[in-house]
């Protein structure tokens, strides 16, 4: 038991106060006691051994209560910080505003306690002579997650509890408080719909009580700076607050709001002092909002955007500048190059000819890619004002898309393999016998066509910094970024345009491209079985065996149609037709099979993605390492295969300190695109990796490297990491 239960004021103060409160020490000291209170002597908990003894001052009562009698056969055990306040008292969140700290409990003298979650519900606000604090009055219970160390062993709860309480004058604190916990069946307590009361007011996504932040983007200057934060929900608003978390250099004035005819949507506007003093800006960095109505409530970070139209000038140039980068390194990646290989096959088919031919095919090309990236630009802005999912490579979620891509790329491949030729019709291939010498041009087009649709599952280094900046502004900005990148994916093409000797002085087409052709033709064919295998995860095996059979089916087809005359080959052609609606209609007769993350021994490190339990996992001094990838991300793959599967990298994730979270974005999961657009992403790869260091999280590169997530890792972890890894 404990040898003293008495709560005392604590004159030491050698443990220095979170950094709001010396902000406002002058007039914080002036309302501190510093007197010593007299001990109040403990009341008999009531409840049995779910509860402790109350610990009393003049002002405040407070106990630790379990909702359940014993510790169970389970991994945790839910108990609660139970406060009582006399009138007019308060005690603070667990971001106190202006001035004051919140409660601070250490558990090191527990037994069988591996770390405590500690929820916290959704605060009021106090506004006092001009200071901003956020808190409780009368009566609050904070739930505990106690995780045991050993399941079915007893628990012993011992914390040193620290708090301020507050009124006309502030007083702090300290006793100490324990539980224990027998083991056994986990029968529920008296004080367990106490503790459930409480902690449905704990803030989660939202998605429970019709609330949505939607994003959250900062204008002006100096004292005139703003944050502006967009919000809605499915019924109507009452009296919505909003509260934000940030660096401590940061202070946040009580929001203004507005709201439409409807009082769904709202606007919160609040003045931000002290950016002056940050590192950086206030664009780009996260933060943590928790938006209150009544008995509604919703938390998010976000990645905070720049609104003001002056200062976007600098920051959109160089974001036009990673686009064009971005582009053009995606020329490097694996998904386009299939398309590469019948660009190569037309530039050898260039030895020996004429410059304008050339000039001409490989701008049709280019036109092609910027004309794909112009037509992505307005289905985005399409399906972001519709308020529907957005982000790059999202099209390969859906199993019709990759049917249909599928098909294209086996026409393809059995064009090369000379099955049939591509006849275009006169209106694309030119009009008149002077239109001859660019007859085809318009296959060259659909070529730079072909190569952007294959490009969108890549991620090349700096496009999804791009992307992500474009999909969270506006049309303008939409346009002006994809039109760029489209631009960097076109930009070998136009440099061939420009200096046609580059493909005229290759030797001239002779029987060697025969054989050319048929391997490029396979190239084609092993691209189509990795959008089958990547269909198996969308659609099932079961789908994925029967397009494969189709697919050979077609390809027979064509086969005979090129080894018939007559009639026999509008047989063909009719069987063809019929092959390509069946495939259609496949993806539609199987549910998808959600990936098992634990079907192999290299994937079993992972545990499934859940944003929620982050912030417990981090207050447990865990890492926590984020990976979003999908089957058909290839980057994605190629990070898994060379940095995360291999020596260092796969011993931390797979140690004790760390828990790996895969979220798998095959299929469409709004959960996850909820996620990624917090940090400003909107496409993948996207890993992240959160810790006692970096509770926020540390966004890394599209493209891994196992120095750059180590350094993470360790930077996560905390100063004490930090120090040891330095020695």
């Amino acid at each position: 038991m404990m040898k003293d239960q008495s709560a005392t004021f604590s004159g030491d103060m050698s443990n220095p106060m979170p950094p709001r409160l010396s902000k406002t020490a002058l007039a914080l000291a002036a309302l501190v006691v510093v007197a010593a209170l007299g001990s109040a002597r403990p009341a008999k908990a009531q409840g049995g051994v779910a509860a402790s003894d109350w610990v009393s001052t003049e002002q405040t009562a407070v106990r630790l209560v379990s909702a359940t009698q014993a510790t169970g056969e389970g991994a945790s055990v839910f108990t609660g910080l139970h406060f009582r306040l006399k009138e007019g008292w308060k005690i603070y969140w667990r971001s106190p505003g202006d001035a004051g700290f919140p409660p601070q409990l250490d558990w090191a003298a527990s037994d069988n306690l591996a770390f405590a979650r500690v929820d916290w519900p959704a605060p009021a606000r106090f506004s006092i002579l001009g200071f901003e604090s956020m808190g409780y009055k009368d009566e609050v219970v904070l739930p505990i997650t106690a995780t045991l160390g050993e399941r079915g062993r007893p628990l012993r709860l011992r914390a040193d509890l620290k708090y301020l309480t507050c009124k006309d004058i502030c007083i702090p604190y300290e006793t100490k408080i324990a539980l224990d916990i027998a083991a056994g069946p986990p029968a529920p307590s008296a004080f367990a719909h106490l503790i459930n009361r409480y902690a449905v007011r704990v803030p989660g996504d939202g998605t429970g009580h019709g609330l949505a932040i939607e994003r959250a983007e900062v204008s002006g200057g100096g004292a005139d700076r703003v944050l502006r934060i967009e919000a809605s929900a499915t019924q109507t608003f009452t009296a919505p607050d909003l509260f934000v978390e940030g660096p401590e250099e940061l202070v946040f004035a009580r929001p203004d709001v507005t709201t439409t005819d409807d009082g769904r949507q709202a606007v919160l506007t609040i003045a931000v002092a002290g950016a002056e003093d940050l590192p950086g800006p206030i664009a780009g960095s996260r933060l943590a909002f928790t938006l209150v109505d009544g008995e509604r409530s919703a938390e998010r970070t976000l990645s905070v955007t720049q609104a003001d139209a002056g200062a976007l000038g600098a920051e959109f140039f160089t974001i036009l500048a990673l686009a064009l980068l971005g582009g053009l390194i995606l020329n490097l990646m694996p998904c386009v190059l299939p398309v590469l290989s019948i660009k190569l096959l037309g530039v050898v088919g260039h030895g020996g000819g004429e410059r304008t031919t050339v000039r001409l095919s490989f701008v049709a090309s280019a036109a092609g890619i910027v004309f794909s990236f112009l037509l992505l630009a307005a289905v985005l802005t399409a399906l972001k004002a519709a308020g529907l999912a957005v982000g790059w490579g999202i099209q390969f979620q859906q199993p019709w898309f990759l049917v249909a891509m599928t098909g294209v790329i086996v026409l393809f491949a059995c064009n090369l393999w000379g099955f049939f030729a591509i006849e275009l019709p006169e209106w694309i291939a030119g009009a008149d016998a002077r239109a001859g010498r660019i007859r085809g041009l318009g296959g060259h087009f659909l070529t730079g066509v072909f190569a952007t649709l294959l490009a969108t599952p890549c991620s090349a280094p700096f496009l999804g910094t791009a992307v992500g900046f474009a999909l969270s502004h506006g049309p303008g900005q939409i346009f002006a970024v994809f039109t760029t990148l489209g631009v960097g994916l076109a930009l070998p093409y136009l440099v061939v345009a420009a200096v046609p000797a580059l493909a005229t002085a290759l030797p001239r087409p002779g029987p060697w491209m025969i054989v050319l052709r048929r391997i490029l033709g396979f190239a084609l064919a092993a691209t189509a079985a990795w959008l089958i295998s990547v269909l198996a995860a969308e659609a099932g095996m079961m789908a994925a065996a029967v397009i494969a059979g189709l697919t050979v089916v077609a390809v027979g087809l064509l086969y005979l149609r090129h080894r018939l005359a007559g009639r026999p080959r509008h047989a063909v052609v009719a069987g063809l037709a019929a092959v390509a609606l069946l495939a259609f209609v496949v993806p539609g007769q199987s549910g998808p099979i959600p990936a098992d993350p634990t079907r192999n021994q290299a994937e079993a490190l992972w545990v499934p993605f859940d944003e929620g339990a982050i912030a417990g996992q981090v207050a447990g001094g865990k890492v926590v390492f984020v990976d979003v990838t999908a089957e058909w991300c290839i980057t994605c793959q190629i990070n898994k295969t060379l940095v995360l599967y291999q020596g260092e990298v796969a011993r931390r994730l797979g140690g004790d300190g760390v828990v790996a979270m895969q979220a798998d974005w095959t299929h469409p999961d709004e959960a996850i695109s909820r996620y990624l657009s917090g940090f400003g992403r909107y496409g993948i790869p996207f890993d992240a990796v959160y810790g006692p260091g970096a509770p926020r999280g540390i966004p890394l590169p599209e493209l891994l490297s196992a120095e750059v997530v180590l350094d993470a890792i360790i930077r996560a972890a905390g100063p004490a990491a930090t120090a040891a890894a330095s020695r």
